[in-house]
């Protein structure tokens, strides 16, 4: 795998639609096409899934090329076994593999990713922990005074927010912040839309119970 962290050349703005396969199959075109697409989408999970160390040194871009790249030589696999999730929904996959890779690599495999790597379906995916959605949570907290008290705030949400069960957690961010649809968070957890649907509601009115007592985020609760 190329070095996500160092590579500078490209056109970070341009789709990163050039691969290493000679033969442009319809297939390869379909990929292609899926991530220039949901580029978007697939930035926002990079973003969102990378370790704290590693933002500022990583560019998300880089990783995304990685994981086309890394698509592009698995395609023959989603083909052969007539996959019963999305195209989209299967790069996402391998998107989070790539960045697992990267984590690996800048990190060192000794030193374990406090956001646990969980298997779902078989579909190797970085667990959206705690620490994630916490993270995310943070981002309008930007006062001094916000800022003063963010170490402490930060603590509390996370053993709040670490009171939810697993599956929940994953689907609120899913949901809430990788923003998939409730059929796409069905396909990533092998699970019925309806019961995708009732753990999403479920999980985010257990967000807003446990950060009640957390002043810098209970106004953003009560209107998300």
């Amino acid at each position: 795998m190329a070095d996500a962290g160092n590579r500078t050349d490209g056109d970070p703005n341009q789709p990163p639609l050039q691969g290493a396969c000679p033969e442009a199959t319809e297939a390869h075109t379909l990929l292609g096409e899926c991530i220039g697409s949901h580029r978007e989408r697939l930035l926002r999970l990079i973003g969102f899934r990378m370790h704290s160390q590693l933002r500022g040194r990583v560019d998300a871009e880089d990783v995304l090329q990685d994981a086309y790249l890394a698509a592009e030589k698995r395609l023959r696999h989603y083909e052969a076994a007539s996959p019963s999730v999305s195209l989209f929904v299967w790069v996402r996959s391998v998107v989070l593999q790539t960045l697992t890779d990267v984590h690996r690599h800048h990190l060192g495999v000794q030193k374990r990713d406090p956001r646990r790597e969980i298997a779902l379906q078989g579909q190797p995916q970085a667990q959206a922990t705690s620490v994630s959605i916490v993270l995310q949570l943070e981002g309008d907290l930007t006062s001094p005074s916000q800022a003063a008290a963010r170490a402490d705030v930060h603590a509390v949400a996370v053993r709040a927010i670490e009171q939810m069960d697993d599956t929940d957690r994953e689907v609120l961010a899913l949901r809430h912040f990788e923003e998939l649809t409730n059929k796409e968070v069905a396909e990533v957890l092998g699970i019925e839309q309806k019961a995708a649907s009732i753990r999403y509601m479920r999980a985010l009115k257990r967000l807003k119970a446990l950060l009640t007592d957390v002043s810098e985020f209970r106004e953003r609760m009560a209107n998300g």
